[in-house]
Parts: structure tokens; C-alpha cells; sequence
């Protein structure tokens, strides 16, 4: 059991918790954002980071300031801390990018883990093989191999009280990913990036980082705080959340302002195009897209930055509500409305309810049926397995309609769950609230719950009184079934 990290409320794969680092002597509550810290290029101060935008933690590469002339120095005599001015968390990257990128840096694991812990970071990360998307099952098993045997020797060095990550690669294959989730868990490493995802990310490919999320998660323990590397687009933190993520490092905030552009939950603004600041951030409420055109490159640079840490620290919060809420999932699908890849990507995160499932609350506020997509949900999958517990006897009539006392028993149906005793009508998720249309979808998602109930009791006989439901859903019902329509007229 990991005690620096406990959970304290979830929904879906998604969960508010508690990392404690001792080192630095906090606790971050997560979800949280991890602004980057490029030691060279300050855009904004991290001080003001923790003042203004309420940064617990923030992240910096300990490889950049230890081949920097002048900042390993200046690291080694202050420390980390005090060269930041930053009085919260500090995680340090080990370099692993550069070698992504470059194909080969200076250190090594244990070198690199070392001056970590001299310069006092309060997260270090050992030299992992970040493979990329897509490679031979081969190259991404060699790869990996080698990062589990790095791993393997992290454990061996003493870093006092600094906490280590352990990260999980496997590129695309999913059989990897779920083997170094496992591999990860087993080492008394403290923290779990999931590595290697942000060509995934910048190709709008969310359904495969969904997927390679759900498969690294499958393996690690639910007592294991996960890093979703690269991930800063507030965009996405919904669908990252609901699968299981609990820390994101952005550099987006200060790449895009670089740019000249403006983040929102919805995607990417680029100032000279606005004609109006859609956003009630400070630094909207106080500029106009004219003024921050007409600023040097400086100061505008640093005003966008600011929106962007605003938006994107206020996305965290929202994502945090809504968990407390338990209607994570509908703001991720408000989230998939806003591009055709992130409808994608919650597509996938339905794919994956069942797993998503098992950490979900039986019980929470409401239920709302937004889409098509909410037939798949993990409530649907949760209330069809719970029908296995169900004894149901004699004649039974199942029903969108008023009950009958020519059965033994009668039993709502309600799209999409299906079937349930009367006992049950006033229960979380049986009160949803569904638009009066519903789709195929919904329809399809009740029949295979009475075809589940005639299946688990094949001594019962069944009646189901519809509604005019589609072929597509009655065509799921099984011939074991007496099927009668309720319907005497055009929809």
C-alpha cells in the first residue's frame, strides 16, 4: 500500500486525492496541473504561480540545468527550491525528452537521480526509453526492457525522501503498456507517468491515448498516482481524468502564448484573429484583442501565458467539481462536443465502462442522457451485471407502461438500462433524466438488459411491453420472449 497517496472522492476512473511529498513538506491535492519550468526562459515566475493561479507543484528538467553552464552551480548552492523561488513540490524530468528527441544524452539513471537529490527536487525521474507510437512490437519490448531494468536500479539508489517515478512505456501495444503498469507497481517507486503520449496528443489522436491510458491503468494498483506526460491542453483534461489520470505537466501555457495564442476548453485561439475575449480571466476582463495586439512581444507573450495558466487551472477546478459531483462524465462528454477527436476520444473512454466501472460510485446525484454515447456508460454496464442478482419467478411482465395484475410480477423498463423491480424505480441511476426522443442507442442498450434477465432465468417467463422501440433493439430480444407493443400511433 502506497501511503503518499489517497484517494478521497471518485467518479468514473476519474478521483480527487491526497500526494503527499514529503520533501517538500505539502500535500497536493489531486487532480493538478504541473506548469513546466523552463529554468532558461521564465515566462511566468513560478512564485507568482503559487500566489496567483494557487500551483501546488510545478515541474522542471533537471538534465537542461545540469548541462547549462552557470545553472548547475547555481542549483547545487541554493538548491532547487530557492533558484525556482518556489516554496511547493517540484518534480524534475531526467532528460528522457532530450533522448526522445536526440537520440542520446550525458547521464544515466543513477547520475541523474543523484544530482536530483543534491539539488533538492522534491519528484525525480530516472533515464526511461520514451518509445514512440506505433513501432514493431520488438523495438517497443527491447525499449521497454530497458526501462524496467532502469527502473529496477532507481529502487537501489538512496534518495532519502525524494519520491521517484517509475514510468510506463510500451509505445501503442497495449499488451506492454498493461505489462509495465504491473511491472511499475511491483517496485516501491512512488509515482506513475504514463510515457511517451504526446505525438499521440499533438495528432489529435485522443482514442489511442485513451486506450494506451486504460491499459497502462489495467496494470498499476489503484493506490498508484498517475502522470500523464505531456498533457497540457485543458482541452482533454476532462477525458485524461475520467480515465484515471491525476497529474498533468503543461508547457502549453507558455508555448502557445510564444505563439501568440489563446487557450480555451474548446481549443486553440489565435489573437490576431479575435475580435473579442471570450474568457472573464483577469487578464481578459483588463485587455481587449486590440491592446494585446498593440503590446511588445514581451509583455503580450506574458499576458497570454497568464490567460492560458488561468483557463487551464479553472479547467482543473471544474474537472474537481464535477467528480465531487459525480457528473465527471457528462462534462467530459460537453468536453467531446467541442472537436471530432475528442468525440473520439470518449468514445474510446465507453469502450473501457466495465474497467471504469469497478472505481465508479454506486450511487450519486443524477444521471443525464446527453447523447448516444451515455448508453455505454458505466451506470449501463453496472445495472446489467446487477440483474444477475436479481430472482424474478413465474409469469413476469416487463414494461414501459402501467403495470398488469395478470402477471405474477410486473417490472418497469426504462431505456437505457432496461429492466428492474419496482423497488428500485426511485434509485441512482433509475431516476435519469432522458429527453424524450431517445436514440437506437438507448433503445438497443434496454433490450440486451431484458435479454441478459431472460438468459439469467430461463425458467421464467417474460412479457415485454414496448413502446415502439426500433428493430435494431427488438431484433436483441430473445425468442424465449413474448414481445407486445404499447404504440398506437406515429412517433
Amino acid at each position: 500500500m502506497r501511503e503518499q497517496f489517497e484517494v478521497r472522492d471518485s467518479d468514473a476512473g476519474g478521483r480527487i486525492g491526497e500526494l503527499t511529498v514529503p520533501r517538500a513538506g505539502v500535500t497536493v491535492e489531486t487532480p493538478a496541473l504541473m506548469p513546466v519550468v523552463n529554468p532558461n526562459i521564465v515566462t511566468i515566475e513560478p512564485a507568482r504561480m503559487a500566489d496567483e493561479f494557487g500551483a501546488e507543484i510545478v515541474i522542471t528538467n533537471s538534465y537542461i540545468i545540469k548541462t547549462t553552464d552557470g545553472l548547475e552551480a547555481d542549483a547545487r548552492e541554493q538548491g532547487l527550491h530557492d533558484l525556482l523561488d518556489f516554496d511547493g513540490a517540484i518534480v524534475t524530468d531526467s532528460g528522457s525528452f532530450q533522448l526522445a528527441e536526440y537520440g542520446e544524452i550525458d547521464t544515466n539513471t543513477e547520475e541523474i537521480l543523484q544530482f536530483q537529490h543534491e539539488i533538492g527536487s522534491d519528484i525525480g525521474t530516472p533515464v526511461d526509453i520514451p518509445t514512440p507510437p506505433d513501432v514493431s512490437h520488438e523495438r517497443a519490448e527491447s525499449e521497454l526492457r530497458t526501462t524496467q531494468e532502469r527502473l529496477e536500479l532507481a529502487e537501489t539508489i538512496d534518495v532519502g525522501d525524494m519520491l521517484v517515478n517509475a514510468p510506463v512505456q510500451g509505445s501503442t501495444h497495449l499488451d506492454l503498456r498493461e505489462e509495465a503498469g504491473a511491472h511499475a507497481a511491483e517496485t516501491d517507486l512512488d509515482v506513475f507517468p504514463v510515457g511517451a503520449v504526446v505525438p499521440l496528443l499533438n495528432d489529435y489522436r485522443y482514442d489511442d491515448m485513451v486506450d494506451v491510458v486504460a491499459a497502462s491503468k489495467r496494470g498499476l494498483s489503484r493506490d498508484c498516482p498517475v502522470h500523464l506526460f505531456g498533457a497540457g491542453h485543458p482541452m482533454m483534461f476532462a477525458l485524461a481524468v475520467a480515465m484515471g489520470c491525476d497529474l498533468f505537466d503543461s508547457a502549453a501555457y507558455a508555448l502557445y502564448a510564444r505563439d501568440g495564442r489563446y487557450l480555451t476548453v474548446d481549443g486553440t485561439e489565435h489573437v490576431e484573429e479575435l475580435d473579442y475575449m471570450p474568457c472573464s480571466c483577469p487578464v481578459c476582463v483588463a485587455e481587449t484583442p486590440e491592446s494585446l495586439r498593440g503590446m511588445d512581444d514581451s509583455d503580450r507573450e506574458e499576458a497570454l501565458a497568464a490567460h492560458n495558466l488561468h483557463v487551464t487551472f479553472a479547467e482543473m477546478r471544474t474537472i474537481k467539481q464535477a467528480i465531487r459531483d459525480g457528473d465527471l462524465v457528462e462534462l467530459v462528454e460537453r468536453r467531446a462536443r467541442a472537436h471530432p477527436a475528442m468525440l473520439d476520444g470518449y468514445r474510446a473512454l465507453t469502450d473501457h465502462a466495465a474497467q471504469l466501472e469497478e472505481t465508479d460510485p454506486a450511487s450519486k446525484g443524477s444521471f443525464f442522457y446527453l447523447s448516444n454515447e451515455s448508453a455505454k456508460r458505466p451506470e449501463v454496464v453496472r445495472h446489467h451485471e446487477r440483474l444477475d442478482r436479481l430472482s424474478p419467478s413465474g409469469d413476469v411482465f416487463l414494461t414501459e407502461g402501467d403495470h398488469s395484475s395478470e402477471f405474477d410480477e410486473s417490472w418497469p423498463v426504462v431505456p437505457p438500462f432496461g429492466p428492474f423491480p419496482k423497488a428500485l424505480r426511485n434509485t441512482y441511476p433509475l431516476t435519469a433524466e432522458t429527453p424524450s426522443r431517445l436514440d437506437r442507442d438507448a433503445y438497443e442498450a434496454a433490450a440486451r438488459g431484458v435479454a441478459r434477465l431472460a438468459e439469467g432465468n430461463p425458467e421464467v417467463s417474460f412479457t415485454l411491453a414496448h413502446e415502439d422501440w426500433p428493430e435494431s433493439a427488438l431484433a436483441l430480444v430473445p425468442e424465449s420472449v413474448t414481445v407486445e407493443s404499447l404504440w398506437h400511433g406515429d412517433r
